[in-house]
């Protein structure tokens, strides 16, 4: 599928430094042994490419797709057909947006990997003064060089509303930023994510390359802009599903990290979910991904720097307590 849709320009941004980006992005996913799990598009649709879940398929409980398995990640294809909720349609696996529609018509193909041990084949950690709302568990699987950490806190393990909140080191402790309302998967949170579970998973992930459908709103991050991340279709709520990937940035989650978010590798299998991105809000949960507001997406995008090496801290309150 992927090899179907054509590849997004890279923008002309300088490129964040490979050396803390190699193999498992993902810095430590809460729970069982260290297994990298590839989000597909967290929006659980059915279309053709399948970001977070595999194929076009997803497992009985929830579209197929990237991202959340869904919207998310844009693959292309109808809408997966939400478990209960929706649509009918190829599972496309969008990129957490979940709901019936067509899935961004370019799948691209990539993996983010992502363990549920430390990620980040070796990458070193330290535990950084203290970040509110962190216990000392996830303040140690948070990496030595990450100078800014947007943490995403959801309200409950089942919910799928959420807070998110930039931090950046300033050399003397952590400046908190505001709050912003986000969203996650429809079920909630889980230390095992699985295709199509509809969960988002819990860890601590690297961010390193963006994209949208939408021309590159001045980040330094490297940028795909491509109509691949073009979506349709209704999510859970109904919510219409357009224009949920005018902005993404990938969440390194059994992905390969400095790919486009549209890349469909999958370093620990479909299996494991893949397509685990930070979209727009559609008004409604995801299949897997973290979605904020169009205006925040933009605000985030001109203020994450490859050079501070940011990553995302998300989960439930009580595990990111731990």
């Amino acid at each position: 599928m992927a090899s179907s849709i054509p590849r997004p320009l890279r923008s002309r941004h300088r490129a964040p430094s490979r050396a803390g980006r190699r193999a498992g992005a993902l810095l430590r996913a809460a729970a069982p042994a260290a297994v990298l799990v590839v989000l597909t598009g967290c929006g659980a649709v059915t279309g053709t490419t399948a970001r977070d879940v595999p194929a076009a398929t997803a497992p009985a409980a929830g579209p197929p797709g990237t991202a959340y398995s869904a919207p998310d990640t844009g693959a292309s294809g109808t809408a997966y057909s939400a478990p209960g909720t929706g649509a009918s349609g190829t599972a496309y696996s969008a990129p957490d947006t979940g709901a019936s529609g067509t899935a961004p018509t370019a799948g691209a193909s990539g993996t983010g990997q992502t363990a549920q041990g430390r990620v980040g084949a070796g990458a070193e950690t330290r535990t950084p003064a203290r970040i509110a709302g962190l216990g000392p568990r996830t303040l140690a699987w948070i990496p030595e060089n990450a100078r800014q950490v947007l943490v995403v806190t959801g309200r409950g393990r089942d919910a799928n509303r959420s807070e998110a909140v930039l931090h950046q080191d300033t050399g003397s402790g952590w400046r908190a930023g505001p709050v912003w309302p986000a969203r996650n998967a429809l079920k909630g949170w889980t230390d095992d994510h699985r295709a199509g579970d509809l969960r988002s998973p819990v860890g601590v992930f690297t961010l390193g390359d963006a994209g949208g459908l939408l021309p590159d709103p001045g980040t330094e991050l490297p940028y795909d802009r491509s109509d691949g991340f073009a979506v349709g279709g209704t999510g859970f709520a109904g919510e219409p599903l357009a224009g949920s990937f005018d902005y993404v940035v990938a969440i390194d989650y059994n992905r390969v990290p400095g790919t486009s978010p549209l890349d469909l590798t999958r370093p620990l299998g479909a299996g494991r979910g893949g397509g685990i991105w930070l979209h727009v809000d559609h008004q409604g949960p995801t299949q897997g991904c973290v979605s904020l507001d169009k205006h925040h997406m933009r605000e985030l995008l001109r203020t994450l720097d490859p050079d501070l090496h940011p990553v995302i801290v998300m989960g439930d309150a009580a595990s990111l307590r731990l």
